[in-house]
C-alpha cells in the first residue's frame, strides 16, 4: 500500500526490520514521516532515502527511548516538520532471553522503561495532535512473548513482561481515546526473520529448532507484520481499536 493523500507519521525503531518494512510499504508522495533509531544511523538513512525516492518527505531523530525527554521530542519534531501528526507506530524494542531468576533487577527496569513507559510517554505527547487528525492512529509492536510459555519455545521473561504491560496500556488508551475517533492497537509478531547484519535473538544454530515449533514451519517476514500495521493505520480500520493482533504463523 502506498499513500498519496497527506499522512503524517512517526515510526520508532525504523532503521531495519518491521519499522523499515512499514515505511517501504507506505512510501509515496503523501507520506511525511519522522524516522527514529537509537543508533543505526546508516540503516535509518537508507530507509529515509527510499521514502524520499517515492516522493515522500522525511525527518530523522536518534536517541534512546529510555531518555524521558525523547518521546516528547519525537512528537514535537514531527509536528514542527509536518504541521501535525496522524499516526504513531511504536516499534522500537528488543528481546532478552535471560531467565527471570538470573536477571539483574536493573535489566527488568530497563525493559519496562524502554518498552512500556516510553509508549505511555509517546501517547501522552501525541494524543492532542491525534485528536485533531481526521483519523488518528496509534499502533504498538508487541510480541508473542507475553502469550506463549511452553516447552520447546524460547522465552523472553523481562521483555515479555514489558510487552504485556504495553498491551495493557494499548487497551487503556483505546478506551480513553475512542470518543475522539482515535484508534489504538497492538500487533504481536511471532518469530520474524531479522535483516542481515542486525542483532537476532535466534542464532543460525537455533533456527531449525525454532521453526520446528512454529505450526507453519517457517519464520515470518517483516513485511508480513508491516502489512497488518498498514491496515491498522488505514481508514478501513476505523472501527478496530483496543486489539492485539497476532502475526505468528499459528504459534498459539
Amino acid at each position: 500500500m502506498t499513500t498519496t493523500t497527506p499522512f503524517r507519521l512517526l515510526v520508532t525503531g525504523a532503521a531495519s526490520g518491521i519499522g523499515a518494512a512499514l515505511v517501504r510499504r507506505l512510501a509515496g508522495p503523501g507520506l511525511h514521516v519522522l524516522l527514529h533509531t537509537r543508533r543505526n544511523i546508516d540503516g535509518l538513512a537508507a530507509v529515509a532515502d527510499t521514502a524520499r525516492a517515492a516522493g515522500g518527505t522525511t525527518e530523522i531523530l536518534t536517541g534512546d527511548l529510555a531518555d524521558p525527554e525523547l518521546p516528547a521530542a519525537l512528537v514535537g519534531g514531527a509536528v514542527a516538520a509536518f504541521g501535525g501528526l496522524d499516526a504513531v507506530v511504536a516499534n522500537a524494542g528488543w528481546a532478552d532471553r535471560t531467565p527471570l531468576l538470573d536477571a539483574d533487577l536493573a535489566k527488568v527496569d530497563d525493559a519496562h522503561t524502554g518498552i512500556a513507559r516510553s509508549f505511555v510517554a509517546l501517547a501522552q505527547a501525541a494524543a492532542p495532535h491525534l485528536r485533531e487528525s481526521p483519523a488518528g492512529r496509534m499502533v504498538a509492536v508487541s510480541a508473542f512473548g507475553p502469550h506463549v510459555f511452553r516447552p520447546g519455545v524460547m522465552t523472553f521473561p523481562t521483555t515479555a513482561a514489558a510487552k504485556a504491560a504495553l498491551e495493557t496500556h494499548v487497551r487503556a488508551l483505546a478506551f480513553e481515546l475512542a470518543a475522539d475517533g482515535v484508534t489504538v492497537n497492538a500487533v504481536a509478531p511471532g518469530f520474524i526473520q531479522k535483516d542481515p547484519g542486525t542483532h537476532a535473538a535466534v542464532t543460525p544454530e537455533l533456527r531449525s529448532k525454532v521453526t520446528a515449533g512454529i505450526p507453519m514451519g517457517r519464520m515470518g517476514t517483516s513485511d508480513e507484520v508491516a502489512a497488518v500495521i498498514a491496515f491498522l493505520l488505514s481508514r478501513d480500520a476505523g472501527y478496530v481499536s483496543g486489539q492485539v493482533i497476532h502475526v505468528n504463523g499459528g504459534l498459539v
